[in-house]
């Protein structure tokens, strides 16, 4: 299983690399491997099947234009490709109705964001992937932990966690650029 898993990893990188470069028949691969789960993740937030088409819609021209912007050292690519669909999906949520940071709690904890829809026999090895990533969170310093968590889970901007921690955004960025080097590490070892 884990093979496989691997394998799709691998050719989904190898898609965006070609998309990168403008390769329309890797975007049509692309597209029948991946629109199927991406739409469940937009239909999960917005619950409005048109809605959730054309926010996917959309997310594939963002996927079109960053795919030069995907770095596979720094995570999966359907992850890659469900955060912009999960953040664009969340943009339209803020259209209908405005959401203060004051009514989601201090950090936006209380938000739940959907989990992507996976195969049953999939959640053992992400399971254990998942107990790795955090052991290795665990060796971070709990305040660069929790900067990465906010960055990388939760979406916080870099002039975001600048103002959370009050410390300058080229301090925050070497943080987070030291801190997935040493998650990198870890994870490989």
């Amino acid at each position: 299983m884990q093979a496989s898993s691997e394998a799709d990893r691998q050719h989904l990188v190898s898609l965006l690399g070609r998309i990168a470069d403008g390769d329309r028949l890797a975007f049509q691969d692309l597209y029948a491997r991946t629109s199927a789960k991406l739409y469940g993740v937009a239909l999960r937030i917005l619950a409005e099947e048109a809605l959730a088409r054309d926010v996917l819609q959309e997310a594939y021209v963002k996927i079109w234009q960053k795919a030069s912007d995907f770095q596979s050292a720094q995570g999966s690519p359907i992850t890659w490709m469900a955060t912009i669909v999960r953040n664009r999906a969340l943009d339209e949520v803020r259209k209908a109705k405005p959401i203060s940071m004051s009514s989601m709690g201090d950090d936006g904890a209380d938000l739940d964001f959907a989990a992507e829809t996976e195969h049953p026999l999939d959640g053992r090895e992400r399971s254990e992937e998942l107990r790795r990533l955090m052991q290795c969170l665990g060796g971070l310093d709990e305040e660069r932990r929790q900067i990465v968590l906010l960055a990388y889970y939760r979406g916080m901007s870099r002039e975001d966690l600048s103002r959370r921690f009050g410390r300058p955004v080229p301090t925050i960025k070497t943080w987070l650029h030291r801190s997935l080097a040493q998650l990198k590490g870890c994870l490989q070892s």
